[in-house]
């Protein structure tokens, strides 16, 4: 890497999308960013922003057969902007890839090895690592002589602690089958939990922060001293909170129960818990706005929808509170955390004698900026902290391209 090259190109490869973007790690600048979705599909459609010279957004709709395909556009749109792939200026790709397992702790330069050894966690990332490779190899392809790296969304949640780790299953049969409670969202979690300190002032060593993760895919943290010591997501994304089509928590029971008494095969239980469950299962929408328009509007099953959600929600602030001894903050990220109000109130309602309240002023603030919203005699800060997955992805994959070239 020359000491020139401080650009990373980020990518996060879907089974038919890619979502990129572009950055400077000199200022942390975005230069440009974009997304290629339905890819295989005769509509496919490529959105690309050029951010660095604030031009407006491009489009193109025509079919774009495979991954390689995309890629190559997402070339010619950067190559546009005088951002191409073939500049001296990038230093390095990184890629999002959902599950690295126990043995990926931290960010990873891709070899042919580590390529294998993530496929062969597909059995337990059934629907992201294919794709997630499948991005890996057509990126490598196109700069083979770039450094890659894979960032992985389970990593930092790999200093929980066994108690917190293992399922209370026979251990052979878990072992054998790598069956434990990995985490996700783990680069937001990573983010969120440091600014959040940032914010009160400290080094992330010092203080204790429950990060609630809060998107259509949600799920909470104990993060102790900068370590995550549990999460709510376990040997996938299923478990832990309400979510958007995702029941969260159930009784592993009610699976054995659909299966003889409904008729219903492992395909179409997998189908109803991760896609027709949850807020849009209860109520027949995943957007916490349209829920609230309806509550508004007097709708009773809005109403019970978004009171399961929150439940639960606050179920985990006091699960995490005891696992913690000790909170400093309670720090709310991704779209519903950083755009709903209502939820932020309700989740803390109640919860004043651990510490817990929201100035109503402040939450009501819309502001794309890390706040606090709690006032300030609380015992514990309630803060607002927008997620930045891409910038933690890049900044990962330049520390380590430095590391290794210094």
């Amino acid at each position: 890497m020359t000491s020139t090259a401080t650009r990373v190109l980020v990518l996060n490869s879907g089974s038919s999308s890619v979502k990129y973007q572009l950055l400077d790690m000199a200022d942390g600048a975005r230069l440009a960013a974009g997304l290629v979705e339905r890819i295989g599909e005769e509509t496919s459609r490529l959105a690309h922003t050029p951010l660095a010279t604030g031009g407006d957004k491009r489009e193109r709709v025509a079919p774009i057969a495979d991954h390689a395909a995309a890629l190559n556009a997402v070339a010619e749109e950067l190559a546009a902007d005088g951002l191409g792939l073939d500049s001296p200026e990038l230093a390095a790709i990184g890629h999002r890839v959902v599950h690295g397992g126990s043995q990926f702790t931290e960010p990873t330069l891709i070899t042919d090895e580590v390529v294998a050894e993530i496929e062969r966690l597909i059995p337990v990332a059934p629907l992201h690592n294919p794709a997630n490779i499948t991005g890996i190899r057509t990126a490598r392809a196109l700069r083979p002589d770039l450094p890659q790296v894979a960032v992985f969304d389970t990593a930092f949640h790999t200093t929980m602690p066994e108690a917190a780790a293992r399922y209370a299953i026979d251990v052979e049969t878990a072992d054998a089958h790598r069956v434990r409670r990995y985490g996700f969202h783990g680069t937001s979690h990573a983010y969120v939990s440091r600014k959040t300190a940032e914010l009160l002032g400290k080094a992330p060593e010092e203080v204790n922060v429950i990060v609630l993760h809060l998107g259509n895919g949600a799920s909470a943290s104990a993060v102790r001293g900068g370590r995550c010591v549990d999460t709510s997501m376990g040997l996938t994304p299923l478990e832990g909170l309400v979510m958007g089509t995702r029941s969260g928590d159930v009784d592993p029971a009610v699976i054995f129960h659909l299966a003889r008494n409904a008729g219903m095969s492992v395909d179409e239980i997998d189908s109803l818990l991760n896609k027709k469950s949850g807020l849009i299962g209860l109520c027949g929408d995943n957007d916490m706005r349209e829920i609230r328009r309806r509550i508004d509007e007097g709708d009773e099953q809005a109403q019970l929808a978004f009171d399961i959600y929150v439940h639960r929600l606050k179920k985990y602030i006091g699960a995490y509170y005891a696992v913690l001894g000790k909170v400093d903050a309670v720090a709310f990220t991704a779209g519903v955390g950083e755009n709903a109000a209502p939820v932020r109130e309700a989740a803390v309602a109640g919860l004043e004698e651990l510490g817990l309240v929201v100035d109503a002023g402040l939450n009501g603030i819309r502001s794309g900026e890390a706040r606090l919203i709690s006032p300030e005699y609380a015992r514990v800060a309630v803060a607002v902290v927008p997620t930045d997955e891409e910038l933690e992805i890049a900044a990962q994959t330049y520390a380590l391209v430095s590391a290794v070239s210094a």
